[in-house]
């Protein structure tokens, strides 16, 4: 039968009571490969996300959002208007591939030995409590210190670190306009930070990652001082703010599936990698990606047309029925389709790399560690299941496990 505007599902994606995790949502995806929405498009089929979040002729769907929301001034909507995240064609890859170089696998992943040790620190502090508020105990310090250790800031830094990404982290939600002064203000902080460690690092510059964007370079082409500026606060912000909700969202994942949670905690070398990837997957923080259309095309029964709104759902996606066996479920030991949880194409995640290498570290320590997990009744709130999500607070009970039970598994 052929489609008609009838047939097409529709979401009301800014509904107070709208989730990702919904049969709303199931029942659209099943229906059709996407959904109207009161914001554009909703692509929701694996395959179609998978084709559509590398066409070349989207953009990054962001750039509007503070004038979308009342916000056409200040420091936020400057800074905005510059960074890498919504930056397009040669500004967005000379950028690119001038700080490529500082985010080297082999650089990030001599950092594991200290992330392991500042996850089992962090665990030493509350474990023989049989409680932890998981957020506020492990995974904002873990999350920032981390930024802190890459970084060169002191790691005693962290809570102003947290809070000051946190607050900018406001500027995503549909309350930008009522927050903004906050934001600017927590932004401005931010940039003293980036000025003060690229200041240091010019004049006595170590083998970390500051100095390598400092010196970026290629081709006599390298970063300003600007630049530089606005890509630390970027990954400040980012980097903290996404690590920090899909710890939670992992937690919560593997609550719901212990039996995973013990595969992980008898064999967490191997797993390590499965574990982050199979919960970015199923949970992801980033529930959604945002693009604009510049040329009119067609895909399958559907004309896209400049300046057309297309949100390409992750969470969706990666629960498709048609590509994952038991999709809404983890399984370590199954072989699976690449996630989207870091979106794709020219705009694919820059530090991909360190958020997988930091909770790759982080979920093994904890399953070696603690057992018999569950949310405490009344300890658990949440963001909207929708745009990007996480645990406001999420308490746990759990046993803590004993060194025998790991060297059994």
């Amino acid at each position: 039968m052929p489609t008609t505007a009838d047939t097409v599902p529709y979401l009301d994606i800014s509904a107070s009571d709208f989730a990702m995790a919904s049969e709303a949502v199931r029942d659209a995806r099943d229906a059709h490969w996407y959904a109207r929405t009161n914001y554009g498009i909703a692509v929701l089929s694996y395959e179609d996300v998978s084709t559509l979040m590398k066409s070349p002729r989207m953009i990054q769907g962001s750039a509007k959002w503070p004038q979308h929301h009342g916000v056409h001034d200040g420091l936020f909507h400057d800074w905005w208007a510059k960074n890498l995240l919504v930056l397009e064609g040669e500004d967005h890859h000379r950028i690119r591939r001038l700080a490529n170089p500082a985010f080297s696998p082999r650089k990030i992943k001599a950092l594991g030995d200290r992330f392991d040790e500042l996850a089992n620190e962090l665990i030493d502090q509350w474990i023989d409590s049989g409680e932890v508020e998981f957020v506020e105990g492990f995974a904002a310090p873990f999350a920032t210190r981390v930024l802190c250790i890459m970084l060169g800031i002191d790691e005693d830094e962290w809570p102003t670190i947290n809070r000051l990404a946190s607050t900018v982290g406001a500027a995503l939600g549909v309350n930008i306009k009522a927050e903004i002064q906050e934001i600017d203000a927590a932004l401005e902080e931010l940039h003293r930070y980036a000025d003060q460690l690229i200041s240091d690092r010019q004049q006595n510059p170590k083998d970390d990652f500051v100095t390598r964007l400092v010196d970026a370079s290629r081709d006599g082409d390298s970063l300003s001082d600007a630049q530089l500026q606005n890509l630390l606060v970027l990954l400040i912000f980012g980097g903290m703010d996404t690590t920090r909700n899909q710890l939670g969202l992992a937690m919560q994942s593997f609550i719901r599936q212990p039996h995973q949670w013990e595969l992980l905690a008898s064999r967490p070398e191997e797993l390590a990698e499965a574990a982050v990837e199979e919960s970015l997957r199923v949970n992801p923080t980033t529930r959604w990606v945002t693009r604009e259309v510049v040329d009119t095309f067609q895909h399958k029964d559907l004309t896209f047309h400049p300046g057309d709104t297309v949100h390409m759902f992750t969470y969706a996606s990666g629960t498709d029925p048609e590509v994952f066996s038991d999709p809404t479920r983890i399984n370590l030991e199954a072989e699976r389709k690449p996630h989207y949880a870091f979106g794709g194409g020219v705009h694919h995640c820059l530090g991909h790399f360190v958020a997988r290498s930091d909770m790759q570290a982080a979920l093994p320590a904890l399953a070696t560690r603690i057992t018999n997990l569950g949310i405490v009744e009344g300890g658990d709130e949440w963001m909207p299941d929708s745009g990007n999500t996480g645990p406001v607070r999420l308490k746990i009970a759990f046993d803590k496990r004993e060194a025998s039970e790991t060297a059994q598994g």
